[in-house]
């Protein structure tokens, strides 16, 4: 299958058909996935529309190697979890895919990254080895070419004189942060940025008090002077990302898209407005599983954009997902 067709969708039709092939595809050459399929008595022959593609349940990456057939992983991703859990791995076949992935979805959302300055304020993640976040933001540090982007650790004061300079010469910035530690810089200092973007990915991973969305997004538009925080949506089972720009109203690229299944039904796709399981194409997962169940809860609207409601019932708590909405 030609990988760029991936990325260059442009209509419906063509995400329809090239989903279903690559349903097809990964049928015959993912192992795990068959099996779950043939377990649902499913035919593939008779899957003729994307509600009718089974979706693997996300708990599968804690306990197999879900890769195509053939195929040796470049790299390998892991989820943080939490202490004690068991942690999801994603065998990648083709890193490059995953490069061109957050790559195009980025610019497809924000323009190109090289008018930005890219800071992120990411401690959870740079204290652990495996962080798919991780990879994709230094990349897309790299690929900015601005000698002032970078991580940082815990020097929130040196973050915030760096912010304050680069925003007030005019430079484009983007400070993406885990919640935590975004509130920390919040808390600690008083901005004003005319020129920049605050994205949060979530997670308070213990460190803070568990808070809906809205009260997260208050305190820190006040404390940047920001008219809105925006948002970052992806794990390590996936290897697109959906972003919102403001009030948690995601959307996703051309080649990723959301369903939802009803909670207690979960091989049903659920009517659009209704609240129930986030299903998740994501046609970039060619050589893994593109169709994953996942454990969260959201809403779907008309335009496609969704939002993020929460955990299941009984799920696990995710090192990621740790932001309470509401």
């Amino acid at each position: 299958m030609e990988v760029e067709k991936i990325f260059n969708i442009s209509s419906d039709a063509e995400f329809e058909n090239l989903a279903l092939e690559v349903f097809r595809f990964q049928y015959k050459n993912v192992d795990i996935y068959r099996t779950y399929i043939d377990l649902l008595k499913v035919d593939p022959n008779k899957v003729v529309e994307i509600n009718q593609i089974p979706f693997l349940p996300i708990q599968f990456f804690k306990s197999n190697q879900i890769l195509a057939n053939g195929l040796s992983p470049e790299i390998e991703f892991t989820s943080s979890g939490t202490t004690g859990s068991e942690t999801s791995r994603h065998y990648v076949a083709k890193v490059d895919i995953y490069k061109q992935s957050y790559t195009l979805g980025f610019r497809h959302f924000y323009g190109n990254e090289q008018q930005y300055c890219i800071l992120a304020l990411l401690p959870a993640y740079l204290e652990r080895t495996g962080s798919s976040l991780v990879y994709m933001v230094d990349g897309l540090i790299r690929q900015s070419g601005n000698p002032h982007g970078g991580f940082y650790l815990n020097q929130l004061n040196e973050l915030a004189a760096k912010l304050q300079m680069l925003d007030e010469s005019g430079q484009k910035c983007l400070l993406i942060g885990v919640s935590f530690a975004l509130l920390d810089l919040a808390e600690m200092h008083n901005l004003r940025l005319k020129n920049t973007i605050v994205m949060e990915t979530g997670g308070m991973k213990g460190r803070r008090r568990e808070m809906v969305r809205d009260e997260l997004h208050g305190i820190l538009t006040e404390a940047f002077g920001v008219d809105s925080i925006h948002s970052e949506y992806g794990m390590t089972e996936l290897l697109s990302q959906a972003y919102s720009k403001g009030k948690g109203i995601f959307s996703c690229p051309p080649w990723m898209r959301v369903l939802i299944r009803e909670t207690n039904d979960p091989l049903t796709i659920a009517p659009v407005g209704a609240t129930g399981g986030i299903n998740i194409i994501d046609l970039a997962n060619l050589y893994s599983c593109a169709f994953i169940q996942t454990q969260d809860l959201g809403r779907l609207h008309h335009d496609r954009t969704f939002e993020v409601l929460g955990r299941m019932d009984s799920a696990p708590i995710r090192g990621c997902n740790l932001l309470v909405y509401g």
